[in-house]
């Protein structure tokens, strides 16, 4: 039987050694290398692969196909973070760039992501058409080319994409400001792709899960707050550090810890960007976020006279509005977030680095500067649930939503509801509660907001008890 491959929020992801082999990468490489030959006469790839298992095989796989094709590839020798693949995309004037990543996927995972020649994720019709490309079969013998002999003749080029992407921290960034503000900063890698990057920038730093371990150590590299435990730990047991960051598996999402040892999710960072960018830097431009962001962003755009608008779930969605229009900031709840000033991709390392400059420069605690965005949007608190559910009872949620079953979750009476992607309830006292199926998992999501955590965890539970029962 032949596997389907089909791209989903983010990517093509698969488990290792059953969908995700050898022979499948091929397939997808073929649909890639045909698409970017109808691109360009003269088609240039670049390619780099994340910390897990086999990366190296698959990309070298991949490369084969792209060669095969007389395509010019530029790839990273080593593991490098999307990031990185997606600046090098736009330096080097490639049609396509390719990362072999499953970014926040359980450590079974493998994955394909494409990125686009602005240097961010490939827009929605463009994914489409390779997708569209991609063979059932690809002939064995395309993987038979020699890359001593492509890097000899300068069809394969080995790039440093990650010195790259370091330098452009250094350009960007007051370091200086950082480095004397007296910040005790911490970074949990995850074990993921982007462990590298800031022990030469930062040597002093504290550092978690910043070796290669292509298992994660069975934990998947997605920074929330019920997988970075040992990071709590480690915050509070210490005592003395200021904020904390961590990233996913290929550091293109973004987790915050402050002082206290307590998460802070990616609607309040978004929040803290805005105001920082907006009253601190005098910056302007629209902002777009995912539908499973808090409304409190558009009730800070208000504040700020920034123009707003929602879009569906994969930042492939807000890429395109940041290429044509004058954007400050794109974000997803899921923690990929991307400023004006860099390119249109999600970067969890450089927005750790605005709020640290933020913390530096304006000499405030995080937990000020979160004091000074409540002051503007009132205070609020968020959190989501991944429901493990069978695949018959998830597909009877979803018909319920679209039924309009629901109209109330334990005692919480809904009172409107929108369906941009997925299903957002909204509940009395600016609360709301919304479910939508993974686009990359076998899980169902539930988030919910309210004025503290007390409610909105019983928000939570009086959701899971009314769909599941």
């Amino acid at each position: 039987m032949i596997d389907q491959i089909k791209f989903g929020t983010d990517g093509w992801r698969a488990v290792i050694g059953d969908t995700y082999t050898v022979k499948n990468i091929s397939r997808v490489a073929e649909g890639t290398a045909l698409w970017v030959k109808q691109q360009s006469k003269e088609p240039s790839i670049v390619i780099g692969h994340d910390c897990r298992f086999n990366g190296r095989l698959f990309m070298e796989t991949a490369i084969k196909v792209y060669l095969n094709h007389g395509i010019k590839v530029y790839y990273a020798d080593g593991f490098v973070s999307t990031p990185m693949v997606s600046m090098g995309t736009k330096r080097y004037g490639a049609n396509i760039g390719v990362v072999l990543t499953a970014s926040h996927n359980p450590p079974s995972y493998g994955g394909y992501k494409l990125k686009s020649n602005y240097g961010g994720p490939l827009l929605p019709d463009k994914i489409q058409e390779v997708e569209d490309l991609i063979p059932d079969h690809i002939d064995a013998s395309a993987l038979n080319i020699s890359l001593e002999d492509a890097i000899a003749d300068g069809r394969l080029i080995q790039v440093d994409l990650e010195t790259q992407y370091i330098d452009a921290v250094k350009e960007n960034f007051d370091l200086e400001a950082i480095k004397n503000s007296g910040l005790n900063l911490a970074f949990d890698a995850m074990y993921g792709s982007g462990q590298n990057v800031l022990k030469p920038l930062f040597p002093k730093m504290h550092y978690l899960h910043c070796e290669h371990n292509p298992g994660f150590k069975g934990q998947a590299p997605e920074p929330i707050a019920k997988n970075l435990k040992e990071l709590e730990a480690f915050i509070k047991e210490d005592g003395s550090i200021d904020a904390a960051l961590a990233t996913d598996g290929d550091a293109d999402r973004i987790g915050l810890y402050g002082k206290k040892g307590e998460f802070i999710d990616s609607h309040h960072i978004i929040l803290l960007l805005i105001h920082y960018m907006v009253k601190y830097k005098g910056m302007s431009g629209k902002v777009i976020t995912a539908f499973s962001c808090s409304p409190k962003i558009a009730k800070m755009c208000e504040h700020y006279g920034l123009e707003h608008k929602t879009v569906q779930i994969g930042f492939k969605h807000i890429a395109g509005y940041m290429v044509e229009e004058d954007v400050l900031l794109g974000g997803e709840e899921s923690g990929g977030i991307a400023t004006k000033g860099h390119i249109p991709e999600r970067d969890g390392i450089w927005m750790g680095m605005i709020i640290w400059e933020f913390m530096a420069k304006s000499g405030k605690s995080l937990e000020s500067l979160i004091d000074e965005v409540y002051e503007i949007v009132g205070t609020f608190k968020f959190e989501r649930s991944d429901l493990h559910i069978d695949e018959a009872l998830k597909q009877e949620i979803i018909t319920n939503c679209k039924n309009n079953v629901y109209t109330s979750f334990g005692k919480y009476e809904v009172e409107k509801v929108e369906t941009i992607d997925g299903f957002k309830f909204y509940l009395p006292n600016e609360s709301w509660v919304m479910i939508r199926p993974s686009g990359t998992e076998p899980v169902l999501r539930v988030y919910a907001e309210a004025i503290d955590l007390d409610e909105v965890r019983s928000i939570l539970k009086a959701t899971e008890a009314t769909i599941t029962k």
